[in-house]
């Protein structure tokens, strides 16, 4: 699938760090993860240090999909509230999964910190309402994360005001929340693989998957052949693919960076991402070096060459929203992208084995906005399966969740 558009702002700046070769010799291995993108990576280094066999490939080169284009806001948040989720799950299930995305957070935050130059920034996360008819469903949003022990705080429209420089009707603070590079954090992890020994292979791309009773041989594009006890599909948007049932929804969304600003003009944006209860949402956050990265303008598109001509138009809507909000910010967008992204139905990823392809092939589907807080979840639920252990989460994100 091409999976972007436009200039995304992490491969403009970091470029290719590190030559990974093509597979072209026949190998075997206990897990082969498909995907070099930042889910492929976290859950093929999970299962690396607890002394998994592990080969990753990846149809392109690496970071190269949807991970360049992603916006990397790491939060325990969830597109859909807690209140919904929990009508739907139960609310004990839903609390469950919050308390798991806060410390999911927090290590890709500690994972983020051992490696080191992957632009970690540890940041507050501001929700606010969008319109006063917003205000008492937000109310009911902190009531139940507060009574589950979720770290968030309320604050009124004069508060806002005050801490953010615009008026909202009300807002929810939650802790705990971090940004990263995702492009630079993918390679860095694989490259720390590799040279522990573990094969990473990009530009190899699997043609033909053939499931057996006791194992499964990955055919590539280049005539190789990877025979793995187990398979992880950590490909992305590109996944679907592999299963008959369709069960996320594609969407595109846009983004732009700008140059570095000023600290003081920056304010309390420098340590606090912003989101909003309107969908689709605008949200915004900085980097390390100052400059604001703005994103939203969701759209039902998925057809890339249809998307790559909106990217400009929709640039120029985030940019204008942008600029509502804090008139005297100047946003000026230096790099301009889209990207697609899927929704689940609850909001939740998928994580385990379908009933398509048998529990040989894992699934790590890590769809919506808490991608890769999802892919850090992810990786302890299928190395809790692969390891043949109960894991507290392995229903709730499985496809048992919709039996």
């Amino acid at each position: 699938m091409d999976l972007k558009s436009g200039y995304p702002y992490w491969a403009v700046s970091n470029g290719l760090p590190h030559a990974f070769p093509p597979l072209s010799r026949d190998l075997q291995c206990e897990v082969a993860v498909l995907g070099g993108g930042i889910t492929g990576a976290l859950i093929a280094d999970e299962l690396a240090v607890h002394g998994h066999d592990v080969v990753v490939l990846d149809a392109r080169d690496i970071g190269w999909g949807s991970t360049a284009a992603s916006t990397a806001l790491l939060q325990y948040e969830n597109d859909v509230h807690l209140v919904d989720m929990a009508r739907r799950h139960g609310e004990d299930a839903a609390a469950a999964a919050y308390r798991a995305s806060l410390e999911a957070v927090k290590q890709v935050a500690a994972r983020a910190t051992s490696l080191g130059d992957v632009d970690l920034r540890r940041m507050d996360s501001l929700y606010w309402a969008s319109r006063r008819r917003d205000r008492g469903p937000l109310r009911e949003e902190f009531e139940m994360r507060l009574r589950h022990g979720l770290p968030v705080q309320w604050l009124d429209a004069d508060e806002v005001e005050a801490r953010f420089g615009f008026r909202a009707p009300a807002a929810i603070v939650s802790a705990d929340a971090a940004a990263i590079d995702p492009y630079r954090m993918a390679w860095r992890l694989l490259m720390q693989l590799e040279r522990r020994g573990v094969p990473v292979h990009d530009r190899s791309a699997v043609e033909r998957m053939v499931v057996g009773a006791r194992h499964i041989d990955l055919h590539t594009d280049q005539g190789a052949r990877v025979r793995a006890r187990r398979v992880v599909i950590a490909a992305g948007y590109a996944s679907q693919q592999f299963l008959r049932r369709r069960v996320a929804r594609n969407r595109s969304s846009y983004a732009f960076v700008t140059d570095p600003l000023p600290l003081d003009q920056l304010g309390a944006l420098a340590g606090t991402m912003l989101w909003e209860t309107a969908r689709p949402y605008l949200y915004m956050r900085t980097t390390g070096d100052g400059r604001l990265m703005v994103g939203g303008a969701d759209d039902a598109v998925d057809i890339p060459a249809r998307r790559d001509a909106r990217v400009s138009a929709k640039c120029a809507q985030l940019q204008k929203r942008v600029g509502n909000l804090f008139p005297a910010l100047p946003v000026a967008p230096v790099f301009c992208w889209g990207g697609t992204f899927a929704e689940t139905a609850d909001g939740l990823p998928w994580m385990g084995p379908s009933d398509e392809l048998g529990p040989r092939v894992l699934f790590a589907m890590a769809y919506g906005g808490n991608g890769i807080t999802f892919s850090m979840l992810g990786a302890g639920v299928l190395r809790a399966r692969i390891e043949r252990r109960r894991h507290p989460l392995a229903s709730l994100l499985g496809f048992e969740r919709e039996r």
